[in-house]
């Protein structure tokens, strides 16, 4: 397990890519905006927001942070988009709320509502991340260098 707490992220800094991990907190309600709903997620405080960018850059790094940012502070809605919509492949970022996310680079970003998966750089895929009580646990985490830091924009 690794610790973390609501004022902090982790990040998993990859070859190719980048993961964000915050914890949900206080905010139990998060929206989930589909073409065809609005789905609401109830949360409990040890689950996670979990956001993958595609890069190594600087600008990915701040952005994963901003987005995280923005979801669980300003209550931005999550936004899921059709299966063929063209924006999904001028996705950097892309983000999954819940207790457990299962990173996978055989789906299309941006394009899954439901929140168990998400899409993620090769070298990351097959990773679950699970929010447990005080910290993250990974499996199947095989390379990648963790860091942790205080959660601020």
């Amino acid at each position: 397990m690794i610790p973390l707490n609501y004022n902090e992220i982790l990040m998993l800094h990859g070859n190719s890519g980048v993961i964000g991990i915050v914890k949900a907190g206080t905010r139990n309600l998060f929206f989930l905006e589909t073409e065809d709903e609005e789905i609401v997620l109830g949360l409990e405080p040890d689950d996670l927001l979990v956001s993958s960018g595609f890069d190594t850059k600087e600008t990915t790094i701040n952005g994963i942070k901003c987005v995280l940012y923005m979801l669980r502070e300003v209550g931005t809605p999550l936004i899921v988009l059709p299966k063929d919509h063209p924006a999904s492949k001028r996705l950097k970022i892309v983000v999954s709320i819940g207790s457990r996310t299962r990173i996978s680079c055989d789906i299309t970003p941006g394009t899954h509502p439901e929140q168990d998966i998400l899409c993620g750089v090769d070298e990351f895929g097959g990773v679950e991340i699970l929010g447990v009580p005080g910290g993250v646990e990974f499996k199947n985490l095989d390379s990648g260098r963790i860091e942790c830091k205080p959660f601020t924009v």
